[in-house]
């Protein structure tokens, strides 16, 4: 009973801090005039996606390297046809923000790199060192997209109404609405980066003991309960943002926290402990993996609108992987 408990507790702390964080978050980063995409792809996705990486590195100290690279694998999967899916169902999601083209190639290429790596079976420290650098080079874009908007923010209010298009005046003049002052968001955003951590931590202990008295592999338990425990509050960040028309937070966050799931957390927990990539994972999963991020790449690419019928599609392709994780074997 007590692993119950240590499961529903930690996911509603999850649900909890993610969603103070995200508010925080998006009323901090416009009071400094940064985009909603960047705002999605950094701050919010990096928030969102910290249970991942205490659950991963903690996984990987203990000696489980099934659930540290099947959690980051697992959550990928689920942020494409869950994180898209659900939002989907309740509102029209758009893909169609500046730069949205750009990070979702980024993704592919991570992806890419990060599945030539797992093919060697293991995720040595050399190997973490490049995925690190190339967080460092997405978080450098990052900035830089930020410092030209900032820009043209100034621009605008001197006077150059094309600085900004219609789009981007809309969400500069919406902060106004956005409660709070910089002081409560900076105190929200401290909230949530405390309570992911705790969150996350309560649902690992309750969700691998009730998973292994069932039965299921250490490989399965990341795949399925841990990866979508972990992305519970990118979920709840995508509905939200869905219900507030801010499609730009929605999208950013799905592809921000992507790529901070292979570069971030893969990259700081193999500089740490080398992990061990199951082969299990390499026979089925990444390929799911690869697949889900072309998809979300394709989104992007043809600037799509994903309306019920998609988001339905998406959940029910979700619900489809589990099935096949549980009926392929991977159950001791």
């Amino acid at each position: 009973m007590l692993d119950y408990i240590y499961l529903a507790g930690g996911l509603a702390i999850l649900l909890l801090a993610g969603d103070v964080l995200v508010r925080g978050s998006v009323t901090l980063a416009r009071s400094f005039g940064i985009p909603s995409l960047v705002i999605g792809l950094t701050i919010v996705a990096f928030g969102t996606s910290a249970p991942e990486l205490v659950i991963s590195l903690r996984s990987a100290l203990d000696g489980v390297s099934g659930i540290a690279v099947g959690n980051v694998v697992g959550s990928n999967i689920a942020n494409v046809l869950l994180v898209m899916g659900v939002p989907a169902l309740i509102a029209t999601t758009a893909c169609t923000d500046k730069g949205v083209r750009k990070n979702a190639a980024f993704l592919v290429a991570v992806t890419v790199v990060f599945t030539a790596m797992c093919t060697f079976g293991e995720i040595n420290r050399a190997m973490g060192i490049v995925l690190l650098a190339l967080l460092g080079l997405f978080l450098f874009d990052s900035y830089r997209e930020m410092r030209c908007h900032q820009r043209r923010c100034q621009d605008y209010q001197n006077g150059n109404e094309e600085a900004l298009d219609d789009a981007q005046i809309a969400e500069l003049e919406e902060f106004d609405e956005v409660p709070g002052g910089r002081l409560v968001a900076g105190a929200l955003v401290v909230a949530g980066l405390i309570g992911l951590p705790l969150g996350g931590q309560l649902a690992i202990m309750g969700a691998v003991d009730i998973a292994r008295d069932w039965g299921v592999t250490d490989t399965a338990i990341g795949l399925t309960v841990i990866a979508l425990g972990t992305s519970l509050p990118e979920l709840a960040t995508t509905v939200m943002a869905a219900m507030r028309k801010q499609s730009a937070v929605a999208l950013g966050n799905v592809l921000g926290s992507n790529v901070f799931n292979i570069v971030a957390i893969l990259g700081v927990t193999a500089v740490i402990v080398p992990l061990d990539v199951p082969p299990a994972i390499m026979r089925y999963d990444i390929w799911v993996m690869m697949a889900t991020t072309v998809l979300l790449a394709i989104f992007a690419f043809m600037r799509s609108r994903l309306r019920w019928p998609l988001g339905l599609a998406l959940v029910a392709g979700y619900c489809l992987y589990i099935f096949f994780v549980f009926a392929s074997g991977k159950v001791a």
